[in-house]
């Protein structure tokens, strides 16, 4: 479990300087670093909350400004060590949130509580920024003292947390006896994320399959290295206290039932080209069933109210590219070269591909650059040293091609040019791992609807993420 630890706030690009306190209270203390410049608006460090982890001293905070936010080198590492003390760290913006502690804690378990506080707070004030953490810190105050507790992290669902604290505080005198009650029951029950009556004119269902492709791939078109990571986020707008069942085509469930088919019939349901996928790892929301996933492989819950992310996997074989990009980089003498990148998209022609966007370097003793596209838009961006080519649309099994002509400037350097990959970033309306909803079963007892009164949408999103090909 998570002990004796202080959470502190910092923007990324204060100076240190002297502090001036502007609050001070047993439990909350609020800094300004001033600028040596007397800027009237100085970025603020904010430290939360004294009580939960009990007395820390100001130069632990001090030690984390000088080591991990002014190092003179980029700090790549999440923990620090200072001082027999660890600082588990992420940042947001030029936001640090920093967990502290002098003991052995599960490492996993604070960075997912980071990342869940992350996620609460952008549900009450939207973007994390240095305008909305001096705004709201009182909100942070009182999210951090319910969410912790003598610093075990408690009840984090932002549902929950939304029926008493608000964005002008905690709910307490405007309250009847009957909301506390059931405040205190979705609290302390076994369903935490869920309060009871709720009603909806309309019961609908939403489920987006958001899945991101990741490739390296060698110049003669080898496949070095590829995986897709995907979430299940789903919006529910359910009446009662349903409960859910989600299925996909995971290769399991189906072996499952083909070795039952072909027990029973001789055949086997794989036989019949049924398409699956093997799911390396996956995770899953606090309302899902994991004993009955183990045992059955079924995906069973109750869902929260509105938005949430279901369940997240990863999966390594049989991946679907969507793109192809075969690169051809010659150089003409010492001061030019001739660049001709082909793409052609693998998939279906009925589906259609967006927001596509090709980033080929250029050397940087680059002087000029002549682009020729067949579709779209291309700019050489000598910021950047590199042509940038967007094409706002593309069908599937099509290609396209473009060409440049790199003028160089002479140089003495006699190392070659390492040529960098060529990425790529686009948008498909399928799910590169092949993964299907297979059902989505809603069944309500008490309150009289059915699973055929329930509207439902299924939408699956394909992006790149580090999508790239070595020239």
């Amino acid at each position: 479990m998570v002990r004796t630890m202080q959470y502190t706030l910092h923007c990324g690009d204060s100076e240190s300087g002297c502090k001036t306190p502007v609050v001070k209270q047993s439990s909350l203390e609020v800094t300004c670093n001033w600028k040596a410049s007397g800027d009237p608006n100085p970025p603020a460090a904010l430290c939360l909350p004294s009580k939960v982890c009990g007395i820390w001293r100001r130069n632990a905070v001090d030690a984390f400004r000088v080591n991990v936010i002014h190092a003179r080198q980029q700090v790549r590492s999440p923990v620090t060590n200072i001082a027999r003390t660890s600082f588990f760290h992420v940042k947001r913006s030029n936001i640090w949130l920093a967990a502290v502690t002098k003991q052995n804690v599960n490492a996993a378990m604070v960075f997912e509580f980071l990342y869940k506080m992350c996620d609460v707070m952008t549900a009450y004030f939207g973007k994390i920024s240095e305008e909305n953490i001096k705004n709201n810190f009182v909100l942070i105050y009182e999210l951090l003292d319910e969410i912790l507790d003598f610093g075990y992290p408690q009840n984090s669902e932002t549902g929950a947390l939304k029926t008493f604290i608000t964005q002008q505080g905690i709910k307490s005198q405007l309250q009847t006896k009957e909301e506390q009650s059931q405040i205190t029951s979705q609290v302390t029950g076994q369903i935490g994320w869920r309060r009871e009556g709720i009603k909806y004119r309309r019961n609908e269902l939403f489920l987006d399959v958001l899945e991101s492709v990741n490739l390296l791939m060698s110049p003669q078109g080898q496949v070095l290295s590829a995986h897709v990571s995907g979430r299940v986020v789903m919006k529910s707008y359910l009446s009662g206290m349903p409960e859910c069942k989600f299925g996909m085509n995971d290769k399991i469930v189906i072996e499952k039932q083909g070795k039952g088919t072909a027990d029973e019939t001789g055949k086997s349901e794989l036989g019949s080209g049924k398409q699956s996928i093997a799911i390396d790892d996956c995770t899953f929301h606090q309302c899902v069933r994991l004993s009955k996933f183990d045992s059955e492989r079924s995906i069973s819950f109750i869902p929260p109210d509105g938005e949430f992310e279901l369940m997240r996997y990863r999966t390594t074989k049989d991946i679907i590219l969507p793109f192809r990009v075969i690169p051809l980089v010659r150089e003409v003498g010492r001061t030019k070269l001739e660049v001709k990148v082909v793409i052609k998209s693998n998939f279906k022609p009925s589906l259609l591909a967006q927001k596509i966007e090709v980033r080929i370097p250029t050397p940087l003793n680059t002087s000029g650059v002549q682009v020729i596209c067949m579709k779209g838009k291309a700019k050489y961006k000598a910021s950047e040293n590199a042509i940038v080519w967007k094409i706002k649309r593309m069908a599937g099994m099509k290609e396209s091609q473009i060409s440049a002509e790199i003028e160089l400037l002479p140089t003495n350097d006699k190392k070659k040019w390492a040529r960098p990959p060529i990425s790529m970033n686009f948008e498909v309306p399928f799910a590169p791992s092949g993964l299907k909803v297979r059902y989505l079963k809603v069944f309500e007892p008490k309150l009289n609807y059915s699973d055929h009164d329930v509207i439902k949408w299924v939408r699956y999103i394909g992006r790149s993420g580090i999508y790239e090909t070595r020239c």
